[in-house]
């Protein structure tokens, strides 16, 4: 190849139609590079457009250390990463496409119109303009010895020449009807990075109702309620489900009844009904007379609980609820929910697992296989919702174009088996 910038550049090859290969596809065709994207759904970015589903959460507006602190153990290897390309760019990004970024209450970053296919349709008009090919019902089944593509299609396999890079946004393993399944990993895993196993992130909690509960406020929100899982606080709303609970402030914790269950540990998920109010202001209202009202009436009147939150009560503590003030207030600032799991990968938001960092170097590529590099969900990494998700996923898909295109100019061989060089 060529090392020369001021030649044209050969073709780059990108697995997956998400936001991470699209925004890697974007990348390497600003700098004139020819670009296809593989995909094997008939059409792009499905989970993208789930994702806007209730308003498109691109990105958080919070100071960059508390930012990064948001992805836990693979925060150090984000963090350069992401302030290459930080949420402020990603807002002007959005702009640039005609989209306005605004702010919710919560902090977190919307599109203007709260909806992703405006969003979504800019930039794909964009890269039609930039050249970028699509190869639709493509599934991805590996590199042959001579390290052309190989893929599945609707007319049988087909093997498409080495490129000068390629890149992989395969994406996790969540909603594996959207497209992506997780069934990369046996494939990666013989090109000599074994990824961690995918598991589910960002998931709703599994609790054993008693079927009358759960028949009976299936789909019921717990309002600004604190849920607190060894040490780890999260505000927000939960909603009860039939099979459990679900909701921001839940997902916030799965991760870490995730890990505790399976690690044997017991869990216990604990919910503070009224955290606005004191234990000691409780106690003191719920000593009040009750007269002729029922324990549901003078719960709903003197601690304004709703009927679910009564119910939940009950649900715990079995129907004779505490008599005594003090002990009563005490349960409802921390009511014990016992998870015995949590929802599956198919049903998760996001998930857990996948290529180790350990397997990559500073710019996203294959320590294994030079040439080969990997961005968005299917590297090791999880983050709570709230813009965290969508953001890392960007992040890694244009620095793993940057490394993609900085690695073609530099590499004195051409794409070969003999170089070891994958796409």
């Amino acid at each position: 190849m060529n090392s020369s910038t001021a030649e044209p550049l050969e073709s780059f090859a990108v697995i997956g139609a998400g936001p991470a290969g699209l925004m890697a596809a974007e990348t390497l065709a600003a700098s004139g590079a020819r670009v296809t994207v593989y995909d094997r759904m008939p059409s792009v970015a499905r989970k993208f457009l789930l994702a806007g589903r209730g308003g498109l959460n691109l990105t958080h507006s919070e100071g960059t250390a508390r930012f990064v602190a948001r992805y836990g153990p693979a925060a150090d290897r984000l963090a350069p990463l992401i302030a290459r390309f930080p949420p402020e760019a990603l807002r002007q990004w959005a702009a640039d496409l005609g989209e306005e970024t605004v702010l919710g209450s919560s902090g977190r970053v919307f599109p203007k119109s709260w909806k992703t296919s405006p969003l979504l349709r800019a930039w794909l008009r964009r890269l039609e303009g930039q050249g970028v090919r699509f190869a639709l019902r493509h599934r991805w089944t590996g590199i042959g010895p001579d390290g052309a593509l190989a893929f599945a299609t609707p007319d049988g396999e087909a093997a498409v020449p080495p490129a000068a890079a390629t890149i992989l946004a395969l994406g996790g393993a969540s909603w594996p009807r959207l497209g992506s399944d997780g069934s990369w990993t046996d494939i990666v895993a013989g090109l000599g990075a074994l990824p961690s196993p995918l598991t589910p992130a960002n998931s709703a909690v599994l609790v054993p109702w008693t079927p009358h509960f759960a028949e009976r406020f299936a789909g019921e929100p717990l309002k600004r309620v604190t849920l607190t899982f060894e040490g780890q606080r999260s505000h927000g709303d939960a909603v009860v489900t039939r099979a459990g609970l679900e909701g921001g402030s839940v997902y916030a914790l799965s991760g870490q009844v995730r890990d505790a269950l399976g690690s044997g540990a017991a869990a216990i998920l604990w919910i503070d009904l009224k955290p606005d109010r004191s234990e000691a202001d409780l106690a003191a209202a719920l000593r009040a007379p009750r007269a002729h009202q029922s324990t549901s009436t003078f719960l709903r009147k003197a601690g304004r609980l709703a009927p679910v939150a009564i119910s939940l009560l009950r649900e715990v503590a079995g129907p004779a609820l505490p008599a005594d003030a003090d002990d009563l207030a005490r349960l409802i600032k921390a009511v014990p929910i016992r998870p015995s799991g949590i929802a599956p990968l198919e049903r998760a938001i996001s998930t857990a697992g996948g290529i180790r960092f350990a397997d990559l170097d500073s710019h996203l590529m294959l320590r294994a296989r030079p040439g080969l590099f990997a961005a968005g969900e299917m590297l090791d990494w999880e983050a709570p919702t709230g813009g965290y998700l969508l953001q890392a996923c960007f992040a890694t898909g244009r620095a793993a174009a940057e490394g993609a295109l900085a690695w073609s100019r530099t590499s004195a061989a051409p794409p070969s088996a003999e170089a070891n060089v994958a796409g």
